[in-house]
């Protein structure tokens, strides 16, 4: 069986959509067979970071409602093989949720797939809420400032009160001076959102170029922020690799 991670945020402008897309290609890439969701219904950016934007015609919810099957829906990257791509709806209505369908569709993706990442809208609202219930782990993206810490504290608490109890923390576009001049760590920021740290990202000038480049970030110039994310996704596969020290 496959399983579900979703990939969430208490707050925009963590990285999170880039790390979704980046730990989906890094698992298709190891020969996990991967299925990318967008979760972000009306505001859907996955396709970017995917560079997939010409191959999405269907959503998650044509799949949920029964109006296609889940296979026929997925688009296949062109330029990595093993990941699969999921869009969002572009015209999204509360009303149109379907849990029921959506409880269907994951079954469905945990027979098909090794891995599904599921990047869910940044803060704690109702696809935060989605995304994490159908999950298996749930991994926080944050970022070193003071805002995006807190956020991802109440992220952490609202999770684990939905029952969530695989949580992990995701430190994103690290720049280390700046934790010098706040006057804080890696672990200060792990204390304070309590949660188990599963990888750390630097802020990388190759992530800007890559997404502008329309090439996917592990198939652009191997800099840090590729290798880290890979890591990441080895982690996650099960391997033992060694956080390094900041």
């Amino acid at each position: 069986m496959g399983k579900v991670i979703a990939i969430v945020s208490g707050k925009g402008g963590t990285g999170k959509t880039t790390s979704a897309a980046a730990i989906s290609s890094c698992l298709a890439a190891l020969g996990k067979k991967t299925l990318c969701v967008d979760f972000d219904a009306g505001l859907k950016n996955l396709d970017l970071a995917l560079c997939m934007t010409d191959f999405a015609v269907m959503d998650y919810l044509d799949v949920a409602n029964g109006n296609i099957e889940l296979l026929d829906a997925c688009s296949e990257s062109p330029r990595i093989p093993n990941l699969y791509f999921l869009a969002a709806p572009t015209v999204y209505d509360p009303a149109d949720d379907n849990e029921a369908g959506l409880k269907a569709m994951f079954e469905i993706v945990c027979e098909e797939f090794d891995f599904c990442v599921i990047d869910a809208p940044s803060g704690v609202g109702r696809g935060f809420r989605q995304a994490v219930s159908h999950a298996g782990m749930a991994i926080i993206v944050t970022a070193g400032e003071t805002p995006a810490v807190r956020d991802a504290q109440q992220a952490a608490s609202i999770a684990r009160e939905l029952g969530q109890s695989d949580v992990r923390l995701l430190v994103n576009r690290i720049i280390p001076k700046n934790l010098k001049y706040i006057e804080t760590t890696i672990d200060d920021l792990i204390d304070t959102i309590g949660v188990q740290l599963i990888g750390i990202v630097p802020e990388d000038k190759a992530v800007f170029k890559a997404l502008h480049a329309n090439i996917p970030l592990i198939l652009y110039k191997k800099r840090f922020a590729a290798y880290d994310y890979l890591d990441i996704a080895r982690r996650i596969s099960g391997e033992y690799v060694p956080l390094r020290s900041w």
